[in-house]
């Protein structure tokens, strides 16, 4: 910091050198009071102005600090210094465009400063312009090669272009140059953390905050991080940390909204993301989290008014729309549910986006005679769910060649010659239109009431199927299969799981049962090795073509939402569905039947959580379903409907 010493003798010349030295040690109060006492004695001088202007912006008052610097332009308008920090009071009110042009005078004026190049960058980076922003960056760097801040400025410009190895070299750098710079290993954070290097993320934010505790901004990346690692409690809690550094930090609660409703503690998430918005009404993330929040409450309208208001502030804001997608679909509004629903492919980290240079099947062509490559892209219970689709185009003439994943191959087979099945990472050689799977609802006929194969469209081998039917023994009693565990993976598994000691009642019916998944979790174990009418047989099931055999071989399946009730139902077979309260949007929100299985019951909570009454329900009517044929009924009174 430094300034011409006004004309006004020794005393003065002492005095400002007073004020200036007590500026650079912070303490600003101090220094603005001996710059007001120069100030009166040379009122109107362009450099003291300036420097209380610094004070007031440098003090969180950007409104008087743009004030002063007028004056001291209108006195000097050839003062670098003051042009530079114009635009830096001016970017503190978020008057960018304006902040830009004050930039632009102190470049001009003075070409060789390297942090008025630097924080044009930064305005430019504020305007979304982020080319520009490297170039300034770029130039800044020119002149000042060890500057650490501006290689992580640099990173940050590098990382909105998508240039995410250069980003990460030039968070490399600053840290080089300045191990000690917390930002950069924050920043160097953020671009793992998209590329979805969790881990090394985590440690980069943990190194930020080692450097400086009281990093907000580090915290609530942390937190970030730690739930894309599923770590949702030690997310939540570094979330916290971050509001209690700085209260009215939106992101953060926000972010805490996020986390929340991912542990499906929604009513919490919401009152989180309408604290994130009363804070920051433009947070365009929180109104996103608030709309899933109230979709998941059941409250429709709403949640649709939060992604649109997201969308308004974000536009092209992929996720949103995507989230809004998911609430149409649930409420049955299919066709404009699954016209958003193709705003996955817009994500940064889509697999829908395979073939991105091929031609896509988007609806209306005529496909007979053609052929049509149809990949999977989602889970496996998706690729089972909407595989039917490909049936359609093959009724219509097409050559389908369908991609689905391994485990799903030797099942797929049995709809050859149809339809031609390939694995996973395969493609034909040569064909017209390729389309994910998830996307041929639109590509086909959108419409609830036209789609295809409810009835069921799978089959199972017939020589697997007698080789359970020989196993199993003889029919004495009704055979039904049970399956109470999802993929741990997915993020609403503790919501659809279910513990098996709330399903112990449904045991006490003398009925056949088999476990039809091919796994246990490790929580499960001791509830396993106490089930006395329980049969598993998880090392034989190897692949779905081994579990289809299996159920077609059983007369009921019992499931939660999981592949296997996907894989039941598109064979036809009866299959009982145990819903949470906040089903998957493909169950819709109310009644018993469902469009995609004909053969499928649905069994809801009355509430969240209640599983209990679910297992009554499915227990009344299973002793209904097959009277006098289950031992133990009478622990479940009469009257569900078969």
């Amino acid at each position: 910091m430094t300034a011409s010493r006004p004309q006004t003798g020794a005393g003065l010349n002492a005095l400002l050198q007073q004020a200036i030295a007590l500026h650079r040690g912070g303490r600003l109060k101090e220094a603005s009071a001996l710059y007001d006492r120069i100030l009166k004695a040379v009122p109107g001088h362009p450099e003291i102005l300036h420097l209380q202007g610094m004070v007031a912006l440098q003090s969180g008052r950007p409104a008087e600090a743009l004030a002063l610097m007028d004056r001291a332009l209108r006195a000097n308008p050839d003062l670098v210094a003051a042009h530079t920090n114009r635009g830096a009071a001016l970017r503190a009110l978020k008057r960018h465009e304006e902040a830009l042009a004050a930039y632009d005078r102190g470049v001009a004026l003075q070409p060789g400063d390297a942090q008025a190049h630097s924080n044009r960058g930064n305005t430019l980076a504020d305007l979304g312009r982020w080319p520009e922003a490297l170039e300034s960056f770029d130039r800044a760097l020119a002149l000042r090669p060890a500057a650490a801040e501006i290689h992580s400025n640099r990173g940050n410009a590098l990382r909105a272009l998508g240039r995410w190895d250069e980003a990460i070299a030039a968070y490399d750098r600053a840290i080089a140059l300045d191990p000690g710079y917390p930002g950069a290993h924050n920043n160097r954070g953020n671009a793992l953390l998209a590329l979805r290097r969790w881990e090394e993320a985590l440690a980069s934010y943990d190194a930020a905050l080692r450097l400086r505790p009281d990093f907000a901004e580090a915290a609530t990346n942390r937190g970030n991080a730690l739930s894309a690692l599923r770590r949702e409690e030690e997310a939540l809690a570094s979330h916290d940390r971050a509001i209690a550094l700085r209260p009215d930090f939106a992101e953060a609660h926000g972010n805490r909204g996020q986390v929340l409703f991912e542990l499906g503690r929604w009513e919490e998430a919401l009152a989180a993301c309408d604290r994130a918005i009363a804070l920051n009404p433009a947070l365009a993330d929180a109104h996103n989290s608030r709309g899933n929040a109230l979709r998941e409450l059941r409250r429709w309208p709403e949640a649709a008014a939060s992604f649109d208001r997201a969308i308004a502030l974000r536009p092209g804001y992929a996720e949103a729309y995507w989230n809004k997608s998911f609430g149409l679909l649930l409420n049955g509004e299919f066709e404009e549910g699954w016209r958003l629903y193709e705003w996955r492919k817009r994500k940064r980290d889509a697999i829908a986006n395979r073939f991105p240079d091929r031609p896509t099947l988007t609806g209306g062509e005529e496909v007979a005679g053609r052929t049509v490559f149809v990949w999977w892209e989602q889970g496996l219970g998706d690729t089972i769910q909407f595989a039917r689709y490909a049936l359609a185009l093959r009724d219509r003439g097409a050559r389908v060649v369908l991609a689905v994943q391994e485990p799903l191959t030797a099942l797929y087979r049995q709809l050859e010659p149809g339809i031609e099945v390939i694995g996973s990472q395969e493609a034909p050689a040569s064909y017209d239109w390729q389309v994910p799977v998830m996307s041929l609802p639109l590509a086909c006929d959108p419409r609830r009431e036209a789609i295809p194969h409810p009835e069921g469209y799978l089959r199972a081998d017939p020589v697997l199927r007698a080789a359970w039917e020989q196993r199993l023994g003889p029919r004495r009693r009704p055979r039904i299969g049970l399956a109470w565990r999802g993929n741990p993976a997915n993020r609403h598994d503790p919501v659809r799981s279910i513990p098996p000691e709330r399903l112990a009642p449904l045991l006490s019916l003398d009925a056949d049962w088999v476990y039809i998944q091919n796994d246990i979790r490790p929580a499960d174990e001791e509830f396993v090795r106490a089930a006395t009418g329980l049969r598993f047989f998880c090392e034989d099931l190897r692949s779905f073509a081994d579990t289809a055999a299996l159920i077609e071989a059983l007369d009921l399946v019992v499931s939660i939402d999981t592949s296997l009730a996907h894989l039941s139902g598109a064979l036809g077979r009866p299959t009982w569905v145990m819903l949470s309260a906040a089903a998957d949007w493909r169950w819709e929100t109310e009644g018993e039947s469902c469009p995609w299985y004909a053969s499928a019951r649905l069994f809801r909570q009355p509430r969240l959580g209640d599983w209990d009454s679910v297992a009554a329900h499915v227990g009344r009517d299973l002793v209904a379903r097959f009277p006098g044929e289950l031992g133990g009924a009478e622990g479940f009174r009469s009257g569900g409907t078969a």
